[in-house]
């Protein structure tokens, strides 16, 4: 396996890793652009413009694209998150020039036809309301926008409906066109690949594509809060959060192995003690969220209206505790854990092409397997009661959507963990 790295003349950098004993590629292009880059009128443009890029392009029609790449047996999908967007797909090994041409095409040739604009808005007025409908779905939307509140970084990527009706093919275009430029892409291949053959192709594919321009970000600043939603469901669904680290915060593994030790599996704190002691709870866990210049950290719980006011002292005695007391054993299984998932999930080439891709956007290069299990290896049981202590003591942030009369004020909840 090796990995290799070149710079196109616009910018756009190209990052392989290849497997030689597989038949398949995995490959994408990585947009280092996300429903953080928008501005408030035009919030869910980030995702839409996802949407519409399958849905023609100059040279195909929305059913060609579709059919070119199921006809060699292959996949192709895309997706949209606060920081950027993914176009990817997977294919056998002599059809990645083939899943190039067409991730290339969409992202420059796009057409945004009318009448498809519009079937497609419908669409996402579907999963707009569809997610709504969803209590533990939307509830990360509510968290979202209750921790970075008037913000770009709170907006829903989906959007809102009444946005959504309002976005036309022009402002559509000059956001890709503004927002979609070389330098701030990455391609990615993973598996049975040639890094040369790919460089070639892209400088054919991807000549046309736009070179450097600025693209304003508001920081995200974290605030925390209460955000309630007296629903008549049969469970409540709760999130309470604090602020955690970015990406390239020195902490970034002590975090991430806190919330494995406290929330990350069957023999985590809060599974063990809420659920299997207790028995309050379908569903507990811990987990954390890292962007470019801020972070989560956050215990999601879905519990019955009667089970909701135990629960909540039970999860603040659960973080009073880890910033006191832990075992090294606690330590050394959630070590065992991070790093089992981390290589299990490395055996997915789809897996290992994305996580090139985001190193390359957040870290400006590829960090092997070898090097995050090292700095895993290297936090201690100190590491983690220090973090825990920063993370803990700053403004919590609980939302909740349900049956939830019996859950406590927001300044007592706030208090138990002072």
């Amino acid at each position: 396996m090796a990995t290799q790295i070149s710079k196109l003349k616009n910018g756009l950098r190209v990052v392989t890793d290849t497997i030689p004993h597989v038949e398949t590629a995995a490959l994408g292009i990585w947009v280092n652009i996300g429903t953080r880059h928008e501005k408030a009128k035009i919030n869910g443009i980030a995702h839409m413009l996802e949407h519409m890029a399958f849905k023609g392009t100059k040279t195909r029609k929305a059913r060609d694209i579709a059919e070119q790449i199921e006809a060699v047996g292959g996949y192709l999908n895309a997706a949209t998150s606060r920081e950027m967007t993914a176009y990817y797909a997977r294919v056998l090994k002599g059809d990645m020039p083939l899943a190039l041409d067409i991730l290339s095409d969409i992202l420059l040739n796009s057409v945004f036809d009318p009448e498809e604009l519009e079937r497609e808005r419908a669409v996402i007025l579907q999963e707009i309301n569809q997610a709504n409908d969803t209590p533990d779905d939307v509830i990360f939307d509510y968290f979202q926008e209750t921790a970075f509140p008037n913000q770009a970084m709170g907006r829903p990527i989906l959007g809102s409906a009444e946005i959504i009706k309002k976005i036309d093919r022009e402002t559509l275009l000059n956001f890709m066109q503004n927002h979609y430029l070389a330098s701030r892409m990455v391609l990615a291949a993973t598996g049975n690949v040639d890094h040369d053959q790919i460089v070639t192709i892209a400088e054919k594919c991807f000549a046309d594509l736009n070179s450097d321009a600025p693209v304003a970000l508001e920081p995200a600043l974290y605030k925390g809060g209460d955000f309630r939603n007296q629903r008549d469901l049969e469970q409540v669904h709760m999130i309470m959060g604090f602020e955690g680290v970015s990406m390239a915060h020195k902490d970034y593994y002590v975090a991430t192995l806190l919330a494995t030790l406290l929330g990350g599996g069957m023999s985590s704190r809060l599974f063990q003690e809420i659920r299997e002691k207790r028995g309050l709870v379908y569903s507990i866990y811990a987990f954390k969220s890292s962007y470019t210049d801020a972070g989560l950290f956050a215990i999601y719980a879905g519990t019955g209206p009667d089970q909701v006011e135990e629960l909540i002292p039970i999860i603040c005695d659960e973080i009073n505790k880890v910033t006191d007391l832990i075992e090294e054993n606690e330590l050394q299984r959630a070590k065992a854990q991070l790093k089992a998932g981390l290589l299990m999930g490395l055996e997915s080439t789809s897996n290992r092409c994305e996580q090139l891709a985001q190193h390359m956007l957040f870290y400006g290069r590829p960090i092997s397997s070898t090097e995050i299990s090292e700095r895993i290896e290297a936090v201690t049981v100190e590491d983690l009661k220090r973090i825990a202590r920063i993370i803990f003591s700053s403004a919590p942030t609980l939302t909740s959507i349900g049956p939830i009369q019996s859950l406590e004020a927001y300044n007592v909840f706030a208090r138990r963990l002072s």
